[in-house]
């Protein structure tokens, strides 16, 4: 909730999708989120580089900002080493097509190459390089600061939708996909597989859509769904706003798919009027680039309890993760 005499020009802290921020004398706002998933990166550099480009264009889009352009900040390591040179071309070639099929251009950036130890001397290997880091800035702008979108749940009752929920667009969009996922490192050791693919005609037709149903004032919070799958997206939205939430899963995906699986293009948000939400969806399907995006109910903000816990147990470990982590 923005308080204009404790925050002053701060509309939207960062901790969210984007902080944001008004313009002297308007009621303008822009903007700004930095984004990147370099797990992603490594594991297919040209869907890596396109993902860390479409993640900023949903965040904008999460607040309701029209996306306007990108900076970037591109960390690398040795580029003398073949494999980290095919890194570096493999992510620029994602990121660019992203750039052009987004109308989201890149204005300005930097190059950080060379981040990595050295190899042990006359070992014959290279050194171990950082995973390839091509970090994304992107700035959006607000016609109305009012309409802004913030993640927090509002209001016991109001339904839960997700949207992009269905792999509509091409055959190459997955379902559930667990391959490089926190789920599969965080809770089994093991990190491999292809990253997920970007459908960005789903990416760019998902945000449109989100940022219609903002500027009508039809959701009353929106978060994208990225690191964790949609467990995660519902967590942190509980914790913004101390309300809970209950959802059901989906009978096309296994509980790990669906609940943890980083599916790209999604968007939770939450629907205090579910008529008027789903005329503006009907009035939207007659636009088959509209309907692509994908609409499921999901379920329903609730009181103090979430899937698999209480709340207050949930903020203790989020609270207490950094301060025991640096405690150790």
């Amino acid at each position: 909730q923005y308080d204009s005499q404790v925050m002053g020009d701060t509309l939207q802290l960062s901790g969210g999708d984007a902080a944001v921020v008004r313009v002297h004398g308007k009621r303008k706002a822009l903007a700004m989120t930095t984004d990147c998933t370099p797990r992603y990166c490594y594991a297919n550099p040209y869907e890596g580089g396109k993902q860390a480009v479409a993640e900023a264009y949903r965040n904008l889009s999460a607040v309701g900002a029209k996306p306007l352009a990108i900076t970037n900040c591109l960390n690398f390591g040795n580029p003398e080493r073949p494999e980290i040179m095919a890194q570096f071309t493999g992510c620029l070639e994602g990121m660019g097509n992203a750039c052009r099929a987004l109308d989201f251009p890149i204005v300005s950036g930097n190059v950080s190459l060379y981040n990595e130890s050295k190899a042990p001397k006359d070992s014959g290997v290279g050194g171990s390089a950082i995973l390839p880091t091509p970090a994304i800035g992107g700035v959006g702008m607000l016609d109305d600061y009012s309409a802004m979108a913030t993640i927090a749940f509002k209001a016991a009752g109001e339904a839960i939708y997700l949207i992009g929920s269905e792999p509509w667009a091409t055959p190459h969009q997955q379902r559930g996909h667990l391959v490089q996922s926190l789920w599969l490192r965080e809770l089994h050791g093991r990190e491999e597989g292809e990253a997920p693919h970007v459908d960005l005609t789903l990416e760019k037709n998902s945000g449109e859509f989100v940022r219609e149903l903002i500027a009508a004032g039809l959701v009353s919070a929106v978060h994208d769904v990225s690191d964790g799958g949609l467990a995660v997206t519902l967590a942190e939205m509980a914790l913004a706003s101390g309300l809970g939430a209950e959802a059901v899963g989906h009978e096309g995906y296994s509980r790990a798919e669906w609940w943890f699986g980083e599916d790209q293009g999604r968007y939770v948000v939450t629907v205090p009027d579910v008529d008027a939400f789903q005329r503006q969806i009907a009035k939207g399907t007659r636009n088959a680039d509209t309907a692509s995006s994908g609409v499921r109910r999901i379920g329903m903000v609730c009181g103090h309890s979430l899937v698999g816990g209480t709340l207050t147990q949930l903020a203790a470990a989020y609270e207490s993760f950094f301060r025991d982590w640096m405690e150790t």
